[in-house]
């Protein structure tokens, strides 16, 4: 660090010899560095900062002026003196504006951000601003000395002769803090650091009690008071923020940290330094006195540093020394709180030299990535020296011609007087305490001195003065550059030159490699090795170091590490075919294209190792594999094994095909390039290595190309060459694929039924595309009938399939059993078990209804359930009339039994039935196993019906049933649930719905059953609150039955109660009821069967013809007067009467333990009007069922299919809703009434 004076201005004012007029108190530069004002008299004084010509003096004033200060931008400028006004000048040096305070202006400051300007007296302080028309002043109660603004300009610190400081804010100025500073001296400095990397606000503020101290915007004080040893009159920082420069009674500028240690003298005045300022864009320090002298300083600082290996130590902020890992780019810092004056390091020792003494700090380890440095030894001694230099045990002094080493305890061990000035020295190491040293003279010369060696050894003599040396890795070549900037590179043992380089600044060898070495010039960084041209890169700065890839470059002050790559030096080496050296020097750092680069090269000269190692570098597996192939082909010593035919797998490995190809060719494997280009679908280039006409090369060749159309796309030409090459296969799969049936038609009807493969091929893709009819012309090609079949069932051709039946029965079974599913699907029930008949499997008709009606029942759609366990009970009534028909079976047991009390095999909990695969086989017992089903069934089947409504009447709000619908249908469950409950039906709701008409419709004693039964059962929370309620409050009724509710036998007449023990029959004479099947009310029929003798067809042809006459007049006329009559005489009325009919045998009824129809003749049968009979007609095994209606004015209808009885209205109604029966969905056209036919 070294001032150097710029320009000195002594203002003398001839008209006044008053030295008082002559006193410089202000000084301000320009922020862009152009102009400098002055304070001086009652002028304002302009000079050029360049060069210090006087440009004008301002006159405005009429009094001595004290301060100056430019804005932010350098536009205006502002004065204030003992005249008390303050003025406002231009950049064109124009007065402005003028305004006023009563006393004098001690301090004019304008501030960082805004436009604001404050003006300081010894009562008040204003704060004025462009946008303002009157200046806002604040009174003060002493004098103010000395202003400043924050960086981001929001307060103002003012300095008062009291010894306090006030920090004032922008808006409004009042006073955010007070600082009292001790001893109460008048405080004559203050300016806050405008560094804006600080977290803080930080305030220098020096006083007349000579101490210098910093405080924070808060005002809490930073760190201790710093004593100055004189009065100070001027203090200012510099723009970074880093130094601060101060002045006063010492009579020169001095520079100090921004913790306040001072550094070194910059300016000497002459006398009191009354005011500096600093040029914010240069090193210039503008300083003016007391005695009249101005004078302007350019600072500049030296680098500070020193280099080993990759480890750099450089001074910061003066006082700091900075160790920094190049290459880690780690960082530590060492604080000395002095002027760092030289820094040396070498291996794990530091030397930093201070004014007064050299520190030698140590590593803390001797790991070489440790950055923790701790002081060693302590040399108090004050040295003047040009170059610094550390070893393992001696610090070493350049002054001038002479070299000194000390020891660590400051001991002289110790000099060495040479010929000339020492201009560059530098540690090339050696064992502890026998260093060796490079060391360049101004003469030229170039010595070797060791540390424990008291005689210099000459290298080499040059004519001009050494400027930059330094010695290869391997200690055979020297590089000097001396001052005519020209590099020299010796052989150090033959002293021979081998090249020179020009216009060279610095250079560096590599560390890693003794043939490389790196120079910089104007802008350039050039890289050589060994006697190859020079490789050129731009790049600022000095080369300092060259490790590897990395170079350390110097650039403003800044060590910075640049990763240059080798690959320059890498290909010089590669074009003389020097592999195993152009490796070494790829290690120092390449890219991956130049390690690709290389390791091709190496192969391509076949030189495996370096290529294989190149190529290990950069991963790549399939080259390693190639380089392992060829050496165990090598190993082998096969025939084949040629360098043209290694190279040749080398160029098709690698891509270059012709290449390839004419290696093959030229070791005689032409085969191989056809093979290549083959497979590189480069058939044109392939058919001119057609050594031969042998036609499965050309067949293969022709299939290779298609392979590579299909490959391409072009499915097209890929079918046409394979067919071409024969390969049918491949075709058939493309034109599939792709689904093109006209391509496959074509294939298909070029092959004879010796391709089997092919044409199933084809069927199959036919099939897949919907072609069915070219997919039965394939199998019909191969005669194969049963895929014919297979065929015609899957795609639902069952007219075809029939067809072929009638010429091949042995086919029959397989048709129409997936006939017979494919109408199960279809919801067709009836057509599939006809179809399970004609193939001979009846008891697959029955499982399927089966397996439907498990998952109803499962899923809980009751309805489908009914009508599912309907059509089991007629399949299973089917299959006990082909039983009688195979053998003689007695059936008069289920003449008059309909509804049979037997076992049911669906279990509540188990969810199980019989199946029919559990019916036994045989005559009789078959017939009656077959029965019980039907009667098991037909019981379900009316059990889910009923409970289907009763499920939705409890689960969802609304229904479509009347209330005395639900009773009746709650009674009749209930009834039948005298044997065990079908799975999923819920007494609870059940007993629920019945409970709940019960009590609607008055019958009381069954509600009050009811509610009984249902508190012994696990009830649904929904329902249980309504329950309990309910069970309360049915005992406030009577506990009776309204009469009217109470059903009548319509055999007996007798009055049988809801609650009935027997069931759904009569208690007295034991007739089952029997119920309209939508109300469900009972129906006034009673049940009778023909005597013994006649069958049911002649009894229903008995009841069907009309009933006999009398042989009387018949219709008989007569005339009296005005009034004519007809009457229909019959004489043998009273005969007919008398007779015998179903009512007096009715009447004849007697008592008996079990039930019994009432039996009548034909007589009576002819008597009986067939609009009063319902026959039901039952399938053989059974006999019909004949029921007597009594109450004749009531219609009733049956469904002729279910043979279940309704009222004419209910069945009608249903068949306009739902177009079908209610019980076995049989769709009618239109209801007929149900008579005797």
């Amino acid at each position: 660090m070294k001032p150097y004076p710029v320009w000195v201005e002594q203002i003398q004012d001839k008209d006044k010899a008053d030295e008082q007029d002559c006193i410089v108190y202000g000084v301000a530069a320009k922020p862009d560095g152009t102009k400098v004002i002055a304070a001086t008299s009652n002028f304002v004084r302009v000079y050029n900062a360049v060069n210090g010509e006087f440009i004008a003096p301002l006159k405005g004033h009429k009094d001595a002026v004290y301060c100056v200060c430019y804005n932010r931008d350098g536009s205006r400028f502002a004065s204030g003196g003992a005249d008390k006004t303050v003025i406002i000048w231009t950049d064109e040096l124009v007065g402005i504006l003028k305004y006023q305070h009563n006393e004098a202006i001690q301090s004019v400051c304008y501030n960082p951000v805004t436009s604001h300007l404050i003006s300081c007296t010894s009562i008040d302080f204003g704060i004025w601003s462009p946008e303002q028309k009157s200046v806002i002043k604040h009174k003060v109660s002493n004098k103010i000395t000395t202003s400043s603004w924050t960086k981001d300009g929001q307060y103002a610190a003012l300095g008062f002769y009291s010894g306090q400081i006030s920090i004032r804010a922008l808006k409004g100025g009042e006073e955010r803090v007070k600082i009292d500073r001790p001893g109460g001296a008048p405080i004559w400095c203050i300016a806050w650091n405008p560094a804006k990397t600080e977290a803080v606000d930080i305030m220098a503020v020096a006083d007349w009690n000579q101490k210098l101290s910093f405080y924070q915007l808060n005002g809490r004080q930073v760190g201790k008071d710093r004593h100055l040893g004189y009065d100070p009159g001027c203090l200012r920082w510099y723009p970074g923020g880093e130094y601060l420069l101060i002045g006063g009674s010492n009579k020169e500028v001095g520079l100090y940290t921004k913790e306040g240690i001072y550094l070194t003298k910059i300016v000497d005045m002459g006398s009191w330094a009354w005011c500096v300022d600093v040029f914010p864009s240069q090193n210039y320090i503008i300083a003016g006195s007391h005695d009249g002298s101005i004078k302007v300083t350019q600072l500049n600082f030296n680098t500070v540093h020193g280099l080993y290996k990759d480890r750099y130590a450089f001074r910061e902020n003066m006082t700091d020394v900075i160790i920094q890992n190049l290459l880690q780019d780690q960082k530590v810092k060492i604080k000395c709180r002095d002027w760092v004056k030289k820094v040396a390091i070498y291996k794990f020792r530091l030397a930093v030299q201070l004014p007064d003494k050299i520190i030698v700090y140590e590593l803390y380890s001797d790991d070489v990535s440790d950055m923790h440095y701790r002081v060693k030894d302590k040399i108090m001694q004050r040295f003047d020296c040009n170059l610094l230099v550390v070893t393992a045990h001696h610090i070493l002094l350049c002054k001038d011609h002479r070299l000194q080493a000390y020891a660590f305890s400051g001991a002289k061990e110790r000099e060495w007087v040479l010929e000339a000035n020492i201009r560059y020295i530098k540690v090339i190491g050696g064992p502890p305490g026998k260093e060796g040293l490079l060391v360049g003279l101004r003469s030229g010369q170039v010595l070797k001195i060791f540390v424990d060696n008291p005689f210099p050894m000459l290298i080499i003599k040059q004519p001009q003065c050494i400027r930059c040396i330094d010695i290869s890795m391997g200690r055979d070549k020297l590089a000097i550059i001396d001052e005519t900037q020209t590099c020299s590179v010796y052989d150090i043992k033959t002293k021979k030159l081998l090249f020179q380089e020009p216009n060279a600044t610095s250079l560096a060898w590599n560390t890693h490699n003794g043939d490389m070495m790196c120079f910089s010039s104007n802008g350039y960084l050039n890289i050589k090795a060994s006697n190859f041209p020079v490789h050129q890169r731009k790049m600022q700065g000095y080369v300092v170091g060259f490790s590897g890839s990395k170079i350390f470059c110097l650039q403003n002050l800044t060590m910075q590490a640049v990763d240059v790559p080798q690959s320059a030096p890498m290909n010089q080496y590669i074009e003389k075919k020097m592999f195993h050296t152009a490796y070494n020097v790829a290690c120092l750092g390449v890219t991956n294209n130049d390690w690709l680069n290389l390791a091709n090269e190496a192969l391509e000269n076949l030189n495996l190792e370096v290529a294989k190692n190149a190529f290990t570098r950069v991963r790549e597996l399939r080259y390693l594999e190639f380089i392992s192939n060829i050496e165990e082909r090598k190993q082998s010593k096969a025939a084949e094994t040629t360098n043209n035919l290694i190279l040749a797998d080398y160029y098709a490995f690698k891509g270059e095909f012709q290449e390839a190809a004419k290696m093959y060719k030229k070791s005689g494997n032409e085969d191989k390039a056809m093979a290549m280009f083959s497979d590189l679908r480069q058939f044109e280039n392939a058919k001119d290595f057609l050594t031969s006409s042998d036609p499965k090369n050309i067949k293969g060749l022709i299939k290779r190309q298609a392979e590579w159309c299909k490959s391409t796309n072009d499915p097209g030409s890929a079918i046409d060459l394979f067919m071409a090459a024969s390969a049918f296969t491949e075709a058939i799969e493309i034109a599939g694929k792709q689904k093109w049936p006209d391509k496959l038609v074509e294939i298909m009807r070029q092959l004879d039924k010796s391709f089997v493969e092919e044409l199933r091929g084809c069927a199959l893709h036919f099939k897949e595309l919907g072609k069915y009819e070219f997919a039965a012309e394939s199998y019909q090609k191969l005669g194969e009938l049963s895929s014919l079949v297979e065929l015609y069932i899957e795609s639902h051709q069952w007219q075809e399939a029939f067809t072929l039946c009638e010429d091949h029965p042995e086919f029959k079974e397989s048709v129409y059993i997936p006939y017979a599913n494919f109408l199960a699907e279809n919801d067709k029930f009836d057509e599939a078990q006809e179809a399970y008949y004609i193939a001979g499997k009846p008891t697959e008709a029955v499982k399927v209804l089966e397996k439907l009606t498990h998952n109803a029942v499962a899923e809980r759609r009751f309805d489908d359930a009914s009508y599912y366990f309907w059509k089991l009970s007629m399949a299973y009534l089917k299959l006990a009339n082909q039983a009688q028909t195979r053998g003689s079976v007695d059936v008069n047991k289920y003449l008059n039994v309909r509804w049979s009390k037997c076992n049911m095999a669906w279990t509540k909990g188990k969810g199980t039935y019989t199946g029919i695969s559990d019916v036994l086989h045989g005559s009789e017992e078959e017939v009656n196993q077959y029965l019980d089903k039907f009667q098991d069934y037909q019981h379900r089947a009316e059990m889910y019906y009923v409970y289907q409504t009763l499920h939705r009447y409890t689960e969802e709000p609304f229904t479509s049933h009347l209330p005395e619908a639900l009773f009746n249908m709650a009674r009749f469950l209930l009834h039948n649930l005298s044997q065990e409950i079908p799975y999923g039906v819920s007494k609870v709701s059940i007993l629920y719905a019945l409970a709940k008409q019960s009590k609607n419709m008055g019958a009381y004693k069954m509600a009050r059953h009811a509610f009984d039964k249902l508190q012994q059962l696990v009830i649904p929370r929904r329902f249980q609150q309504a329950i309990d309620l309910s069970s309360i409050t049915i005992r406030s009724k009577p506990f009776q039955d309204k009469e009217e509710l109470l059903p009548m036998c319509s055999k007996c007449s007798t009055t049988n109660p809801l609650l009935n023990q027997m069931g759904n029959q009569c208690i007295n004479c034991q007739q089952p009821f029997v119920h309209s099947f939508y109300a469900f009310e009972v129906l006034p029929l009673v049940e009778f069967i023909p005597e013994n003798g006649i069958s049911d067809l002649e009894a229903v042809k008995l009841i069907n013809q009309d009933p006999p006459t009398s042989g009387g007049k018949g219709w008989q006329e007569s005339n009296q007067g005005d009034v004519q009559t007809m009457s229909f005489e019959n004489p043998n009325a009273s005969r007919y009467e008398e007779g015998d009919t179903f009512e007096t045998r009715l009447q004849n009824w007697e008592s008996m333990t079990s039930y019994q129809p009432v039996e009548v003749g034909p007589e009576i049968l002819k008597k009986m009007p067939r609009s009063e009979v319902v026959v039901l007609k039952w399938g053989s095994p059974l006999r019909y069922q004949f029921y007597k209606n009594l109450m004749p004015d009531i219609i009733l209808d049956t469904c002729d299919s279910c043979n279940r009885i309704f009222y004419a209205d209910d069945l009608e109604l249903q068949y306009l809703q739902k177009q079908a029966c209610p019980f076995c969905r049989k769709s009618v056209a239109q209801p007929e009434a149900a008579v005797a036919e």
